[in-house]
This record gives structure tokens, sequence and C-alpha cells, in this order.
């Protein structure tokens, strides 16, 4: 049986114009900025007036840790959202944004796959209608007002050698993880060390996430700490007079897009957080303006449930005032098998043992999120290698940990193959059993809130820290920012800090090697291990194969 690429799939789309798509969640012409025919910004002051509306059903999508076998989060993200739509309900979907340094790195895009996309596929994962561009922009903009400042006179006094506000691009680029800049002579300014990340690590990216409106906006970007001077005290960004601009260039880009899925259902494609280093969910207007104006949301948060999931409850859900009523963890069989020992190359052939050694990891994820409060479903993303020996090894395992777990076959078969699931889910949601509670307290100590995630999430004996570092989260305790949220910098592919631990790991260590406030995001970044917020490209880039056929198509891309 030979089976359509997922960029010939999204090719043959039947688009309907925004227009339509938009008229299905009550969003009128007016209400819709387009960007050509297949996609528009929602306006500002059709959020402003839903506001008052009570909320729709919020459902989470996460999944285990990743492996190269791959899970499918954002396609059953989607296929659910069809499904719900397919049963009857009125459901839309809230997704991040691709960022183009992993489309032409590693992954080669971030819709969905085969009959559980959304489109217009391409657009998507390249320019889209730019926001990543204007973060960029807009963070790179405060980065020269900072150097400017220095060269004419530095009235405020900055410790050149304590500027901490680095520079960001959108693309893998190790060479650029640490820079000196303004060498070239007094004209340039005076060198310094200094280095970029990647667009999705930037604060700015975590504010336009966050943010409630404009003004919410432009209060949390002065809020951001860019320096310090010789005593230590902080210099904001207020200071340096950018906030202003910033905004300006984030007006656009602050406005959720909407587009659809290959059954013409209404998605929210809007931010990009990464998970491994940042905080993993799309933005809050997105969400919250999509809970107005439908039944059921369906989101997703990036990575496995210990890092998308935890920090969706403890710093979107928390930050947003948002409480999901029923959660949903993808797993397949394949990573299963993985996590339970076997080759990648060996993993067509039927395993029942393997996919039973590998059960511990998923039975810890459906632990972790009930420890939220919120009832737990798991959907077994199907592929054709799957035995049903194999599936039922996992029902059975998942039965035992006291939750369901549902065949979804939405890839091959779009909505048809999960109205299981999406029954399953609207009772799980409709049955009102859910009472999220966020894991620890506002007012509990910076590094204890570190303890708590690393011992109740990653199941790790202890955390390592420098005294520098445990004296850093005091002086900001003591500055008023003991309060916040922590925002856990660490490999996806593992409970652990090391990569290559797979499975449900006990008896570990997590070891800090930096931490970072983000005063205006309104969290303190964690950064765990080797875990770097500038990655780099693979020895074999997906951009090696990604190019323009003879027909003008592009190809390479997913």
């Amino acid at each position: 049986m030979s089976y359509k690429s997922d960029i010939e799939i999204a090719r043959e789309a039947k688009k309907r114009p925004i227009q339509e798509i938009g008229a299905k969640l009550g969003i009128g012409s007016d209400d819709l900025l387009p960007y050509g025919h297949d996609k528009a910004k929602v306006s500002q002051s059709f959020i402003d007036s839903v506001q008052d509306r009570p909320n729709g059903k919020l459902i989470l999508v996460t999944a285990i840790n990743p492996t190269p076998a791959g899970e499918g989060k954002t396609t059953t993200t989607v296929g659910l959202g069809d499904g719900l739509n397919r049963i009857g309900k009125k459901a839309a979907i809230c997704i991040r944004e691709a960022s183009l340094g992993p489309n032409f790195g590693m992954k080669g895009g971030a819709a969905g796959g085969g009959y559980a996309q959304i489109v217009p596929m391409e657009e998507m994962n390249l320019h889209f209608t730019g926001d990543f561009h204007a973060i960029t922009s807009a963070h790179n903009l405060l980065a020269a007002m900072i150097d400017n400042h220095i060269y004419w006179g530095n009235e405020l006094g900055i410790d050149d050698r304590r500027v901490v506000w680095r520079r960001v691009v959108d693309m893998n680029d190790r060479a650029l993880r640490d820079i000196v800049t303004s060498l070239g002579g007094v004209s340039n300014g005076s060198p310094r060390q200094t280095g970029f990340d990647i667009t999705v690590a930037s604060e700015v990216m975590a504010i336009l996430c966050l943010a409630k409106n404009l003004a919410d906006l432009q209060k949390r970007l002065g809020d951001m700490i860019v320096a310090y001077r010789r005593d230590k005290s902080p210099v904001y960004c207020r200071d340096i007079k950018a906030d202003g601009a910033m905004t300006v260039l984030l007006k656009d880009a602050m406005q959720p897009n909407l587009v659809q899925t290959l059954e013409n259902n209404p998605a929210f494609v809007h931010g990009g957080p990464f998970a491994n280093i940042a905080h993993g969910c799309n933005s809050v207007t997105a969400t919250t303006t999509a809970l107005k104006i439908a039944d059921y949301v369906v989101t997703e948060a990036g990575f496995g449930a210990d890092l998308g999931a935890e920090k969706f409850m403890n710093i979107k859900c928390r930050k947003a005032g948002l409480a999901p009523d029923a959660v949903v963890i993808v797993a397949t069989v394949r990573a299963m098998k993985m996590n339970g020992g076997v080759a990648k190359a060996d993993l067509g052939a039927e395993n029942v043992d393997a996919v039973k050694k590998g059960c511990p990891n998923l039975g810890r994820h459906i632990a972790n999120v009930k420890s939220f409060g919120v009832p737990v479903v798991v959907g077994i993303n199907h592929f054709v290698s799957d035995t049903d020996a194999e599936v039922q090894a996992v029902k059975d395992y998942v039965n035992a940990q006291g939750a369901e777990a549902i065949l979804c076959k939405h890839w091959a078969k779009g909505s048809e193959g999960i109205e299981e699931l999406a029954h399953k889910v609207v009772q799980l949601a409709e049955s009102g059993s859910a009472n999220f509670a966020p894991l620890y307290p506002d007012e509990m100590p910076l590094f204890q809130k570190v303890e708590t995630i690393a011992k109740r999430i990653y199941h790790a004996d202890e955390v390592i820290a420098d005294k520098s570092v445990r004296e850093q989260l005091k002086a900001w305790e003591a500055a008023g920012y003991g309060n916040l949220p922590v925002c856990m910098a660490k490999t996806q592919y593992s409970f652990s800090t090391d990569p290559n631990l797979r499975g449900a790991p006990t008896g570990h260590s997590v070891p800090i090697r930096e931490v970072r406030l983000s005063a205006g995001a309104g969290f303190v970044v964690v950064i765990c291990g080797e875990i770097m917020t500038m990655p780099g490209l693979p020895k074999v880039p997906s951009a090696e194969t990604i190019r323009l056929n003879e027909g003008g198509q592009i190809e390479g891309l997913f």
C-alpha cells in the first residue's frame, strides 16, 4: 500500500477562504486582517469584544519523551480538533508557529502530518505572517540601543561587563553562541563578549506569548532587565527607552493568526517558544480568545510532558488563569520499543517484550500529569507496522495505571480515525473531575521550586548548584522576584539531563549551569546540563534537501 507524503497531501487540500473559517467561530470579515486568501490575523477589537463570554473546555495534548521513532503530538492535536468537530462539537485548535531553525535543521516542519494537518503548510513553516521576524527585530533593536547608549556617554552607568541582553536570530548557528562585538576601533564602541540565542528563546517571544494586550506587552517589555551597574543595580528596558519602539514593531505580531485544517476547521497558530529552552506554549491571547468563541479548544505543549505540560501548568495556566479540563498523552508503539532498548532499524519487527519494557516512560508521564489534578487519556498514534499484540500491551499497561489508551488512526484517516478519542475527551471534560492546581505555590523559594520539579517530575534525587547560583536566586528573591515560577531549560529526550538516558530513570542528579531572570515575561530560566539556548545544525541538516522543483514547488520541507 503506497502512502502520499505530507506535502503531497497538503498541496491537494481544498482550502476555503479564510473568511468562511472565521465565520465558523463568529469572527466577521471586518475583524480579520487577511494575509492572502488562506490566513489572517484576528483584530484586537474583536478579541476585546468577547472577553465577557464564558470559557469553553480546554484540552491539552502532550506526549512521552520524544524519540527518533516519532510520536506525532501536533498531528494528534490537529486530528483531535477535527475529530471533535466531526462528532458535532464546535472546536478550535491552538498551536505554536514553526521556527526556521529546526525546520532547516532536524525536524523539517511543524504543521501536523498525513490527513491531520494545518494548511497552508509551506507558508506556516517558512515566514508565515512575519511574527518571528518582528520578534527578532524588536529584540535586536534593544541590543543596538543598549550599545548605542554606552557609546554616547553611558548616562545610566551601565557596567559593560554586565550587559545581559544578548542578540537573537531565528536559525541554528552554533558559531554565534559566544562572540566579541565592537572590534575595529573607537568608532565601533567598546569591545565586549556577548552572544546570540535562537529567536524562540528570546524573552520578547515569551512576553508576546504571555501578554494580554498591547498595553500589557509594553509594560512587560519595559520590565525586562538588560544590564547591571557596577553596584549591581538593574537597568531596565524602559531605562533605555526602547519599549515603545519595540511595541510598534510587535503591534501586528501580537494579533493571533487564523488558518485551517485539511478538513476546513479553524486553527490559531501563534507564538513559538521552545519547550526545552523556553516555556513551550502558544500565546495566551490565542488560547483565551479561542476559549471564548469555541466550545472546545485543543492545544499542545512542546516535547514531552516533563517539559511542555509542566510549563503549561506551572507557567501559562498560572499566569493566564487557565485550567485544563482533560489531558491527552500521545505515545506510539515504536517509541515504547525504543524506550525498551530496540534500535531504530529494528522497529518494524514485532517485539511485545520491548513494548512492555519501554512503557514505564509513559507511566511516569501519566502519574505526573495526574498530580496536577487533571484527568488523563492516552492516544496511541498508529503506525502501519504496529501489531495487535503490541497495541494491546500498551492498552493493558495504561489500564493498570488507572487510565485508558485509545488507538488513533488520524494520520491515515483524518477525523474518522480519531472519533473514539474525541468521544473520550468529551466524557472526561464534561465529567467535571478536573481539580487543577499548579505543582508549587508562588511563595515557595526559587531553589525549592526547582527542587520540587526535579524530584516530583524528573524523579531526581538532588539538584546540584554552585554557591553563586544559589546566591543569585536569593538576591532575586530579595529584589522581589521570589514569587515567580521557574522555567527549566533541559534536554527533551530524557527525564534526566542526560539525553541518552531513556525510560523512567531514578537516582539521577540535575545540575544547574546558569540561571537567568526574565523579569518581563515573569519567570526565572534555569539552565540544566548541556542544554543550549542556541542550537546547532546536525551533520546532515534538512536544508540540504529543501529546494524548488521545476514546477516552482517546495520540496524537502516536510
